[in-house]
């Protein structure tokens, strides 16, 4: 039984005329005495449930003297709200098939949570909403295969075309971990033809297959410095630190958001200034653009060199548009 499970209980016993004892509370609901103190302390500090105790009786109860307490109608927190809307949007999305007789009262359970909330299932969902964007699709042929690999710890042969060489290339690839970031799959692997780890996006990979042999093994520690090292699914060793200065505007948001887990930041004044590592500028630069004038590259020089130029190629076309549109 889950706290949700378990304050929903406690709740359902207190409404009765009678105080209830701890030991019942622990009998009902299969916990330590402890955990029901701090279930108890959860709804009276996070609930403003008017939970008295009967010190002498080692009883709990409502007090009768307060307005009749109703649990709030969600109190999920968000990573819990977020798995379970994920999930069952996830398990709508799944096509028929070989799991199609267990995934039916995983559903089942899935909305029996949501009503958990207060509500009814469908009022959740439909009121609360996960929007992905810009996801690309996967054939579900080849991500059985990588997913598959990277299970079975397999070397894996495919050919991939990447967006930025445009050009496919065979390779032969030890499967680390499966990532999904920002919508998208990809697959961490360490690459013969690189000799080094590798991102792949897995809609650019074709014709996946098992080489029969055990994929190599790695430091983890090694796995996970390339992983979070840098900002952005560019992974790798970091070998820059970006300086961004925002406007008055943009700083009220991005002061609270988080690039990377070892960013620095501070504020001068009124516009406040972001440190992030990266190794690879292409994603950083794309995060960059969105915020136009709103941000300044700071440092390092070839970096702001590089944004510079693309705003100024962007503004010729507006520019010279106008120019065009106003001679005709």
């Amino acid at each position: 039984m889950n706290r949700a499970e378990r304050i929903f209980r406690i709740h359902s016993l207190l409404r009765g005329k009678t105080p209830v004892s701890t030991q019942r509370l622990v009998q009902e609901t299969d916990v330590s005495a402890s955990s029901i103190k701090r279930d108890i302390e959860y709804m009276r500090g996070f609930m403003n449930a008017p939970i008295l105790y009967d010190r002498a009786d080692n009883r709990y109860f409502y007090d009768s003297n307060a307005p009749e307490f109703e649990l709030p109608g969600l109190w999920f927190n968000a990573s819990e709200l977020y798995a379970l809307l994920a999930t069952e949007q996830l398990l709508e999305a799944v096509q028929p098939g070989f799991l199609s007789p267990y995934l039916g009262p995983l559903k089942g359970r899935i909305r029996k949570l949501l009503q958990q909330s207060g509500h009814a299932a469908d009022t959740v969902a439909a009121r609360v909403r996960l929007q992905p964007i810009a996801n690309r699709k996967v054939d579900e042929h080849i991500f059985g295969a990588v997913a598959g690999a990277t299970l079975q710890a397999q070397a894996l042969h495919m050919r991939y075309h990447g967006r930025e060489k445009d050009a496919p290339t065979e390779r032969v690839v030890h499967p680390c971990l499966l990532l999904h970031y920002r919508n998208n799959w990809y697959l961490i692997a360490h690459c013969d033809n690189a000799n080094d780890f590798r991102t792949f996006s897995l809609d650019r990979i074709t014709h996946p297959q098992l080489t029969g042999h055990a994929a190599r093994e790695f430091d983890p520690n090694h796995l996970e410095r390339y992983l979070s090292a840098s900002f952005g699914i560019f992974t790798g060793e970091a070998k820059h630190w970006a300086v961004l200065r925002f406007s008055a505007d943009a700083s009220r948001w991005v002061a609270d958001e988080q690039w990377h887990p070892d960013q620095l930041g501070h504020w001068r004044g009124k516009e406040y200034e972001l440190q992030v590592p990266y190794s690879d500028s292409r994603e950083l630069i794309m995060e960059i653009l969105k915020y136009g004038p709103e941000v300044e590259v700071i440092a390092p020089e070839e970096l702001r060199r590089v944004v510079g130029e693309r705003l100024s190629r962007a503004a010729e076309k507006y520019l010279g548009g106008e120019g065009q549109r106003s001679s005709g």
